[in-house]
């Protein structure tokens, strides 16, 4: 099992393990409708359990060439969230993607909150990375309200950036610079 980065409450944060396959595939399922509006359209093989290893298989992937750092956040032994780091570049750029979700009955507790606070510690001490984006469409003022809290700032609009809920649309783009030093 991963090490656990941070806890609140009965919650973890900690790096996705080999062994979270049919927990994170659960959770899939269970938020099925509710990511719907905030993601692309999914079909029903994504939420199968094949569907969800190979999804998996490729987070593990990409965490093992240094391009991802996937993380889970845990009650007991259910995944209550997911946070990526992706698209991890060093050298000039040294920078990522944050994505982030939380399971539908513990939204509103402030998790997203705390856990992208912990991932951006992590990209910055333990992958020493200098910058982070996220995008979140226009009018997800929630997710908005997170990153702001974590003190990440609005650089721009994104015309059609991703096709979300089956249609192209705009996204508000945020960064926050981690470092100043290297």
């Amino acid at each position: 099992m991963e090490r656990v980065i941070a806890e609140r409450g009965r919650i973890a944060l900690r790096p996705l393990d080999i062994a979270d396959g049919p927990s994170l595939a659960n959770a899939y399922r269970r938020n099925r409708e509710a990511l719907a509006p905030w993601e692309p359209l999914r079909d029903d093989g994504f939420f199968s359990d094949d569907g969800q290893g190979a999804a998996f298989d490729r987070r593990l992937a990409a965490r093992a060439a240094g391009a991802a750092f996937p993380y889970v956040m845990v009650r007991a032994d259910r995944i209550v969230g997911l946070l990526n780091l992706s698209a991890v570049e060093h050298g000039a750029f040294s920078s990522g993607r944050l994505g982030y979700w939380v399971d539908e009955d513990e939204r509103g507790r402030g998790l997203a909150r705390w856990a992208v606070g912990e991932v951006v510690r992590e990209a910055r001490e333990e992958h020493g990375l200098h910058r982070l984006e996220a995008a979140t469409l226009v009018h997800n003022r929630a997710s908005q309200r997170v990153l702001e809290g974590n003190l990440f700032t609005p650089i721009g609009l994104a015309r059609d950036y991703l096709k979300i809920a089956g249609r192209w649309q705009d996204h508000v783009l945020y960064q926050r610079i981690l470092r100043t030093d290297a």
